[in-house]
């Protein structure tokens, strides 16, 4: 029995869409776009005989089905680079210096402004040692401009070193060399199959 779609039943289809492509975010670009364009269409198909809401409900828990997907992309599944470890090691390491520098600086010139409230004069806070470089701080009658107080290049380093390792990325670099390696042989084989 064909069924006509609503937009509800457009939106019952996008979301399950959607929820698929965010669940396979660790997928290369390309290869999502072709999982979502071939999961919109099979759900489209299926509407029609079924109904949307069955089409949805048939698909069945969505997390298994991207893990498919995850592991006939990657093989293995724990062998697989993490994309979102890399971004939340990043955005968390940035944070944490964010909120480390604030606290340093807002401590130092709440210091300078409680002894003399009306200062006047330049001071030096010597920063976080290996994070944090000194910050010269210039006191006008209590109120202060300040140069200084940039992240160490260690602070870079951590960051992405700490997103190479959380995210596995090293394993992008294997498959990488694989592909390489594979790439002459697939040459060596369309050749001799030409010959023949």
């Amino acid at each position: 029995m064909a069924t006509s779609r609503s937009t509800l039943d457009r939106l019952r289809i996008e979301r399950a869409v959607w929820t698929m492509n965010a669940r396979l975010q660790d997928l290369p670009r390309r290869s999502r776009i072709i999982r979502r364009r071939e999961l919109r269409d099979n759900l489209r198909a299926a509407a029609e005989d079924v109904g949307a809401r069955q089409a949805v409900r048939q698909l069945g828990d969505l997390r298994i089905l991207a893990a498919g997907y995850l592991a006939a992309e990657y093989g293995e599944l724990s062998r697989r680079p993490s994309w979102t470890a890399a971004a939340v090691t990043v955005l968390g390491v940035d944070v944490l210096m964010t909120l480390l520098e604030h606290a340093g600086r807002t401590a130092f010139d709440a210091g300078i402004t409680t002894i003399a409230p009306h200062a006047t004069g330049t001071f030096r806070w010597t920063g976080v040692p290996y994070l944090i470089s000194d910050e010269t701080f210039t006191y006008l009658d209590g109120t202060h401009t300040s140069v200084g107080g940039a992240w160490t290049p260690l602070v870079y380093v951590l960051m992405f070193a700490g997103a190479f390792v959380t995210g596995r990325m090293w394993r992008l670099i294997s498959a990488w060399q694989r592909q390489r390696r594979q790439a002459p042989l697939a040459v060596e084989e369309e050749r001799s199959g030409g010959r023949a």
